[in-house]
């Protein structure tokens, strides 16, 4: 355990009740923010006058450069391309390209984010950052920490109640520590924000974790780039596939590519479809094959992004989805090995849930069409789909070959027995932006300035509908 605690903590209350009353002044100490500078005066916030405290694009290009990140190669997957085509009706299978993010020092595109932050907390002269994660984002942290000279923790939930984790947790795990952060490995629960707290108090660390304005904008060099490649290949993208999970990724990426002129190009969500499982329940924790880039983080996220530990997620990603594609398990392994085998490139699970969805939606466009596979991540041994199908297996997961529709998450894993069983499955988008704004209804705690053009222009920006849809759905809200 680190050993520079500071000593000013010893006489305060650590109860779990005591720190989560402290929450917001640790979380301000902790990042240099002022949330409350952004509140508007009826209801919600001012998210563009947030995001504008953010580094300019030449700074984020500048402080990306310097720490070897970013510039990753945008690569056509022609043999794949042919794959879609051949298996869909005459004249339709779009040509799929795809962000190789794990040429980052990391092995993912979370080194984008991880700069901005490490950047800054380097700058405002803490001695380390912490980060709590599943891993992929704690070994960003933890390699631009080691660039930039600073301490690093990450705390990571790796176990079930009995000690056992995911080989793909403990590969992360793994990484962290050899990109040279102290791991401080939990069990699932809700005590890992409580135990980020008061690591965060102790230290006077930075807290590298969070979606703050930087964390966005580090993010949203992937589509200046995206933008800046396919202007060259000469082509405009149909869409950008984009794993969804916490929304940092999608918001950031979407973010970029408007802002380099691909206003019209679809921002198209992807995650792996575990309905019916608990992201918090020990007994689930080890009945899935995903740790991230799952509805159980991408659903609850679009919704109600402020249920973050920061008080205002920079992360919107209801703002900039126009479309939610759901993926099998057993679909992002079948993608994995076809990578592999047919493209000669093996990459980790997150990048190949959106390479699955943008498959299936290759299928339904013209082979005249352009989608864009947003990301790659590195692999490793535990991330591999042997030791994660065998380590379902050991846990009562069925594995079969089939129809992936058939797949149920938590009893079984299905693989795809023929390419032609990847099929487009949208999650329902209206019902994802009304949920949002129940919850906005539910936060404003009564219909008190509600309807007040500044707090309808809010939810329309939040939710991505017209203003006299908001208000007609809000109204209809309040009688129910």
């Amino acid at each position: 355990m680190y050993e520079g605690l500071r000593r000013a903590t010893l006489s305060k209350d650590m109860s779990y009740q005591a720190v989560m009353a402290r929450k917001n002044d640790i979380m301000m100490e902790s990042t240099g923010i002022d949330y409350r500078a952004f509140e508007h005066q009826t209801f919600g916030f001012d998210y563009e006058k947030l995001m504008s405290v953010a580094p300019s694009k030449e700074e984020i290009k500048e402080i990306q450069q310097s720490l070897g990140v970013g510039n990753t190669p945008l690569l056509r997957l022609d043999r794949l391309s042919k794959l879609v085509r051949r298996v869909s009706k005459p004249g339709y299978g779009a040509t799929i390209l795809l962000k190789d993010e794990a040429q980052n020092p990391s092995g993912s595109f979370k080194a984008r984010r991880a700069a901005l932050s490490v950047y800054d907390a380097y700058q405002k002269g803490y001695k380390g950052v912490i980060a709590a994660t599943s891993g992929n984002y704690g070994a960003a942290v933890a390699s631009m920490a080691a660039k930039l000279g600073l301490k690093c923790i990450i705390l990571q939930e790796c176990y079930d109640a009995d000690f056992v984790g995911q080989p793909e947790i403990l590969e992360k795990q793994r990484h962290c520590e050899a990109l040279g952060a102290e791991v401080i490995s939990m069990t699932v629960g809700p005590e890992l924000f409580y135990e980020d707290l008061k690591l965060l108090e102790s230290t006077g660390f930075y807290n590298a974790s969070l979606y703050v304005p930087g964390a966005i904008a580090g993010i949203e060099s992937l589509g200046w780039e995206i933008a800046e490649q396919t202007k060259k290949m000469g082509i405009t993208p149909h869409s950008v596939v984009v794993t969804h999970a916490g929304g940092g990724n999608l918001t950031g990426t979407a973010r970029g590519l408007k802002d380099a002129g691909l206003k019209k190009t679809k921002i198209v969500a992807a995650s792996v479809d575990l309905t019916g499982l608990h992201m918090a329940s020990d007994r689930d924790f080890n009945r899935k094959s995903f740790t991230t880039g799952h509805t159980g983080f991408g659903i609850p996220f679009a919704t109600k992004p402020d249920r973050s530990d920061v008080p205002r997620n920079a992360a919107r990603a209801l703002r900039y989805m126009d479309d939610y594609l759901l993926v099998k398990q057993g679909e992002v392994f079948y993608l994995t090995e076809l990578l592999a085998s047919l493209e000669g490139i093996e990459r980790g699970p997150a990048g190949n849930t959106s390479l699955a969805a943008a498959f299936a939606l290759a299928r339904t466009l013209p082979e005249t069409e352009y989608l864009i596979v947003q990301e790659t991540e590195y692999t490793g041994a535990g991330k591999h789909p042997q030791a994660q199908l065998a380590f379902a297996k050991a846990h009562g997961i069925s594995i079969g070959t089939g129809d992936p529709a058939a797949e149920v998450p938590g009893q079984s894993i299905v693989i795809p027995d023929s390419p032609e069983r990847l099929e487009v499955r949208r999650y329902d988008m209206d019902r994802l932006r009304r949920s949002a704004l129940n919850n906005m209804i539910k936060e404003a705690d009564g219909s008190a300035g509600l309807l007040e053009p500044e707090a309808v222009a809010y939810m329309a920006a939040e939710v991505g509908w017209p203003e006299d849809k908001v208000i007609e759905t809000v109204k209809e809200m309040l009688n129910e």
